[in-house]
């Protein structure tokens, strides 16, 4: 009986192996590294900069896929960075309604201008329509700031 088992337990060791590489998804087995043991360095075998080898190596699969697993980002992480885009274009979006006070204001004046000297209408509407252009930009620069924050990043 003790002969038997001699004989048997090796093989049986064997089918379990392959069975166990058969059996491994295909993602699980690129990943596995095979690493070489480091050789035993000493100083009387250091031999100075002319021994490091710089030539460029092809780096293996395992090594790139690995890298890439670890660079991925959670979904926490990226719900963060959602939630600060959304954060961001709103506050941005406030110097838009600055523009509108502005025009508001600009035209006010204009008003106001004109009803205490109608002879300057021609004068006091050329810096009206300056001060409008002015000011819409600056809520157009907004609303560009906040489209950028949304979309570009």
């Amino acid at each position: 009986m003790y002969a038997c088992a001699k004989f048997v337990q090796p093989s049986v060791r064997c089918l379990t192996t392959v069975s166990r590489s058969a059996l491994r998804p295909l993602g699980s087995a690129v990943v596995v590294k095979q690493e070489q043991p480091a050789p035993a360095a000493s100083l009387s075998s250091y031999s100075g900069i002319s021994a490091l080898n710089l030539t460029a190596k092809a780096p293996n699969m395992s090594s790139l896929i690995s890298q890439i697993r670890s660079f991925q980002t959670s979904a926490v992480q990226r719900d963060i960075d959602q939630a600060a885009k959304y954060i961001g274009a709103g506050a941005a979006t406030v110097g838009v309604a600055g523009s509108g006070a502005g025009i508001g204001s600009v035209f006010g004046s204009l008003v106001i201008g004109y009803a205490r000297n109608p002879s300057l209408k021609g004068q006091l509407f050329s810096f009206a329509i300056l001060g409008f252009a002015l000011s819409e930009a600056m809520g157009l620069l907004c609303l560009m700031m906040a489209f950028l924050l949304l979309f570009a990043f």
